[in-house]
């Protein structure tokens, strides 16, 4: 008799350390280890994007940092500078240029007026970046997801158990609308 499959769950559970969208009291969850240079994540995001309208106020997304530094050289910049501006209270929006924009991580400049367009204190957020003053923050990320079985970007976890499903928008809804009738 074989052992069933039972999927990876999350070893650290949401919490307010979490970047978080939607309400803490949402029906659903779900969390996404993500890296800003993967090309897998970069098509994932309007995805998410698209589940998050379809689903509106029942889910709560939470995204984590797991840039996969070997294949993505700039991934743990673009980490070091999603949680920059998070300090500066700017993390989304960050977040969602950094995947729209993510062909333009060679042009600094590129950054800098976006930044500077955002509001940031663009001179603190550099110096922030330079000196990796979130490295440790994003380690904990890493970890926490190669604790929970991440071990490639995106992956996706559907009220804590790892979604094994297609990074499509009808499978992933389809999981989420099953975890709401739980």
């Amino acid at each position: 008799m074989s052992t069933p499959y039972v999927p990876p769950h999350l070893t650290v559970p949401v919490g307010a350390r979490d970047h978080t969208q939607g309400s803490a009291h949402a029906r659903v969850v779900l969390v996404e280890y993500g890296d800003y240079q993967c090309p897998y994540c970069e098509a994932a995001y309007p995805i998410v994007k698209r589940v998050q309208r379809e689903l509106g106020d029942d889910l709560r997304f939470v995204f984590r940092n797991f840039p996969i530094t070997n294949a993505h050289p700039q991934a743990e910049w673009a980490a070091e500078t999603a949680e920059a501006a998070a300090a500066q209270g700017k993390f989304w929006e960050m977040h969602d240029y950094l995947y729209e924009n993510q062909r333009s991580f060679e042009d600094p400049r590129y950054f800098a007026a976006f930044e500077a367009k955002l509001g940031l204190d663009v001179g603190k957020l550099t110096q922030e970046v330079e000196r990796s003053a979130y490295a440790r923050r994003i380690e904990e990320d890493f970890s926490s997801g190669v604790r929970s079985g991440v071990n490639g970007t995106p992956t996706f976890f559907v009220d804590g158990i790892r979604y094994d499903g297609y990074a499509e928008v009808h499978p992933l809804v389809a999981a989420l609308r099953n975890a709401l009738k739980k």
